[in-house]
């Protein structure tokens, strides 16, 4: 059990993690802050913290774990603003959707005391953000990613992979660059496309008019759009570089369809949409992983592996790739697929 959660950001993501120690009876205490006073408020009195605190250093203060719960692009400032209660043997991590640029602002500001934190991204979210949607259930049964580093004390890995475990998630494990590679391609492109998508369709003469016909496959491909905006900004700039790889990727097989298409050709049509089709009817969310290697932390092993899946609330040693070792106002981090 820890004795005290510092809490740096009480939105949805922060607000469900308090609520879920809480509900695991894993923390005596949670201190909280948020930029907006009124977001702290609000938090005390739904019972996600215990007590407000006036700035982050000290919510920082007098505890053994601390989750860092703001919008990528605010974590450096975050750093800066709590590096000197970062002390050894103290839990830090954050829930960015980013993992170099966090790691890099990590270094550049904690540096000899980068040892205390594990940076992670649970694979959870809502399409709402705030304080007032917080869910103790929110992890349960999702897959949290750490990226441990060469620096990161190995008994803070495994108090990291324990406390995910404890509240029901999955934990695996990937080097920075892996898991910014790899969630270009299944989370941040999504996303885009849904924003340009449903832009493409309502700023048309009519389509206002062709929304008021839409149905369940607009609905559900069109969901991530309403994602919070801030956040989405954060992220997309800080992993531009992967995220426009991925981009040319789905440049090429949309001009490949089109180019059937064009052609009239029924048959090769048929084709390009047959192997998606069986490919989407047999994936499973979370079941379909490569052939896992066991690594432990600080191996330099290289080349994408996960573990097998390992049901809901357990860990594993195995990796996904090689191993080393988002928000208004008030913290608000949502969406995180």
């Amino acid at each position: 059990m820890f004795t005290q959660l510092g809490l740096i950001g009480c939105g949805l993501m922060g607000g469900s993690f308090a609520l879920a120690l809480k509900r695991a009876g894993l923390v005596k205490r949670v201190v909280g802050y948020s930029k907006s006073p009124s977001t702290t408020e609000r938090a005390r009195k739904q019972g996600v913290i215990d007590v407000a605190a006036e700035s982050a250093l000290l919510a920082v203060a007098g505890s053994d774990i601390v989750l860092i719960a703001v919008p990528v692009a605010a974590t450096e400032t975050t750093f800066k603003a709590i590096r000197h209660l970062v002390d050894p043997g103290v839990l830090f991590m954050d829930v960015g959707s980013t993992k170099r640029d966090v790691v890099d602002a990590a270094r550049r500001v904690l540096r000899e005391r980068i040892a205390s934190f594990v940076p992670a991204h649970p694979i959870a979210g809502k399409e709402v953000s705030g304080i007032q949607h917080a869910d103790a259930a929110l992890y349960s049964g999702r897959q949290v990613i750490i990226t441990p580093l060469p620096q990161t004390a190995p008994d803070l890995v495994q108090k990291a992979t324990d406390v995910w475990s404890a509240i029901g998630a999955q934990v695996l494990r990937m080097t920075p660059e892996n898991h910014d590679a790899a969630f270009a391609a299944v989370s941040h492109l999504p996303h885009l496309l849904a924003f340009a998508y449903f832009s493409a369709v309502v700023n048309q003469p009519a389509g206002r008019d062709f929304l008021s016909l839409a149905g369940p496959g607009f609905r559900d491909f069109t969901r991530i759009a309403a994602s919070n905006p801030e956040t989405w900004r954060d992220i997309l700039v800080a992993n531009r570089e992967e995220v426009l790889k991925q981009s040319q990727r789905f440049r090429q097989a949309l001009d490949a369809l089109e180019h059937v298409m064009r052609e009239g050709n029924a048959d090769a049509l048929e084709g390009l949409i047959r192997s998606p089709a069986e490919g989407r009817s047999q994936w499973q969310m979370g079941a379909a992983r490569i052939s896992p290697a066991a690594t432990a932390a600080g191996s330099g092993s290289t080349g994408p592996h996960a573990s097998p899946g390992a049901s809901p609330g357990t860990s594993t040693s195995a990796s996904v790739g090689s191993t080393p070792g988002g928000s208004s106002a008030g913290g608000n981090v949502n969406t995180r697929l």
